[in-house]
């Protein structure tokens, strides 16, 4: 589409806008009736660690809504000399799972808890068992039931509680609901009724009515809907808090809010049976849509949904690049103060690439990139760590490939449960998120993880912002196309990427230093135990 027609959209509100507050960043996507991207914006923001904490504040997430949107709005006006008043549909997205409870009066009752606390292991344990059903510590009704286990005075007052991309819909909608992906990761979600499962919720009930809260589960949760439905129209209101400028019309229709993980899915065209994706940023997780339910609960994998409810087993890692961009700034801040800086898209791509000129096994070097406690390994808080002996090869080609390698170790070792315990079969696996930027390095170690070939497309850089915008452009086809035939048919078109397999070498290599890694974890054991 060449310039002439895309201010044409503009005026014509014939384009469709996707946001996505990521962990580190909120990004803005515009794109046209084509579906490829023609402008963005985005706003760098940080979780903080507050009396014991991971959280964001609510003016944060305002203010950094505001900025998103005001860098993209400008960039449209600058590219294509046109204001930004009409929109033909909106979506917004955001990090799954979480605690964010508020009162009759709409007041939230204690700051926003993030996927990144890891403080619900008794929560996870007890519901887990009792549902018979994996209940990771991320998951909002894990936060919900180690408040009520704590007896948090706030409990008896809730009135509503949601995700991060559920609140924003909420306020800008004055809609309670909340897209069926998203909702998977609050509380369980039976794929045949595409709800929440009924048995569980009356289990729930039953657990904590010894407490007599004014409140039943179903009550305080939002209303689940699917890809493609009605979800609300932006008000004045929203108005306000989305544009500084006020240019936008109020009016514009909403699509069900989703999580990261089901935009992942849906931007890499993996929401049919047999495929999955790998998403890689702050954390990391796979998603494999399944042909049926698993023979066993593991602790390691969630089941969740895609955006249409189809089942989905997942394996989430909480960290995954922190480390890796805490290192890059730093030499970043070296070449700054040798007098030589480097542009940032730069510094990235050499460090990358001295990656693959390390040795197989990364020269026996070890890092934990742990910035948060990580589940599947079971270490309950965050301590980044660097360990070498006297005899490993510490080379910078070396330092890079194993701090890559250690931002999949923990998915390792639940895909390993999946694809050889649980015999899942996979077909395709796209990779999306930052750590694809650079060509080929991120594919490539992840295809020597997962022992897959791993395809990456040109917009695995845009991530769930472009995700949420195509499930935006979706809104209202779902009578005429699934999903995944709107994705297959209309958006991708047949394109798969460029693929990459497997090198043994790196397969080697890796399963190697994965020994290592398992046996190593005592030490960040003790990291957490005698650093505080």
């Amino acid at each position: 589409m060449d310039v002439a027609q895309i201010k044409g959209e503009i005026a014509a509100g014939k384009t469709i806008l996707g946001i996505e507050f990521g962990s580190t960043r909120i990004k803005s996507v515009l794109i046209a009736s084509d579906f490829s991207p023609i402008a963005s914006g985005s706003f760098e923001w940080e979780n903080k660690l507050e009396d014991g904490f991971w959280t964001y504040s609510l003016e944060s997430i305002w203010q950094g809504l505001q900025k998103s949107y005001q860098e993209l709005r400008e960039a449209v006006n600058q590219v294509y000399g046109e204001s930004l008043e009409k929109i033909a549909s909106i979506g917004f997205s955001g990090m799954m799972h979480g605690y964010l409870a508020f009162d009759q009066k709409g007041e939230l009752l204690v700051p926003f808890r993030t996927w990144r606390n890891a403080n619900t292991a008794q929560a996870e344990k007890e519901l887990t068992a009792l549902f018979h059903y994996n209940i990771p510590q991320r998951w909002s009704i894990a936060h919900l039931y180690q408040a009520i286990l704590e007896e948090e005075a706030h409990v008896k007052d809730v009135a509503y509680l949601t995700t991060l991309a559920g609140y924003v819909h909420w306020k800008l909608t004055g809609r309670k609901v909340i897209g069926i992906g998203d909702a998977s990761g609050m509380f369980p979600i039976d794929s045949q009724i595409k709800n929440y499962d009924r048995q569980m919720v009356t289990t729930f009930d039953q657990l904590i009515s010894p407490k007599h809260y004014p409140w039943q589960l179903i009550e305080i949760l939002p209303e689940v809907l699917v890809a493609g439905a009605e979800a609300g129209q932006l008000t004045e209101e929203g108005v306000k808090l989305l544009d500084s400028s006020g240019n936008l019309q109020a009016g514009i229709p909403l699509c069900p809010p989703e999580g990261d993980a089901g935009t992942g899915m849906v931007a890499t065209n993996a929401v049919a049976k047999r495929t999955g994706n790998v998403s890689a940023g702050t954390s990391v997780f796979a998603m494999i849509v399944l042909e049926k339910n698993l023979q066993k609960v593991h602790p390691e994998i969630d089941l969740v949904t895609t955006p249409s409810g189809s089942l989905v087993a997942m394996v989430h890692a909480n960290n995954c690049s922190s480390d890796i961009n805490a290192w890059v700034k730093l030499f970043g801040e070296f070449a700054e103060a040798s007098g030589n800086p480097i542009e940032t898209n730069a510094l990235y791509e050499t460090l990358f690439n001295q990656a693959l000129e390390g040795d197989q096994d990364c020269g026996g070097l070890l890092s934990y990139g742990y910035y948060s406690g990580e589940n599947i390994t079971d270490i309950g808080e965050g301590r980044p760590l660097f360990v070498r002996t006297p005899e490993s090869n510490f080379t910078l080609a070396n330092f890079m490939r194993v701090h890559l390698f250690s931002a999949f170790g923990a998915l390792k070792i639940g895909m390993d449960i999946l694809l050889k315990e649980e015999q899942v079969e996979i077909e395709r696996i796209l990779g999306h998120g930052g750590i694809f930027t650079t060509k080929e390095v991120g594919q490539r170690v992840l295809a020597g993880v997962i022992e897959t070939p791993v395809s990456v497309m040109e917009t695995a850089g845009e991530g769930g912002a472009w995700g949420i915008a195509l499930l935006a452009a979706y809104l209202n086809e779902r009578d005429s196309l699934s999903l995944a035939d709107f994705l297959e048919q209309n958006v991708f078109a047949g394109n798969l990427g460029t693929t990459l397999s497997p090198d043994q070498r790196d397969v080697s290599g890796f399963a190697t230093f994965i020994s290592r890694y398992q046996k190593g974890l005592p030490i960040e054991q003790a990291a957490v135990d005698y650093l505080s």
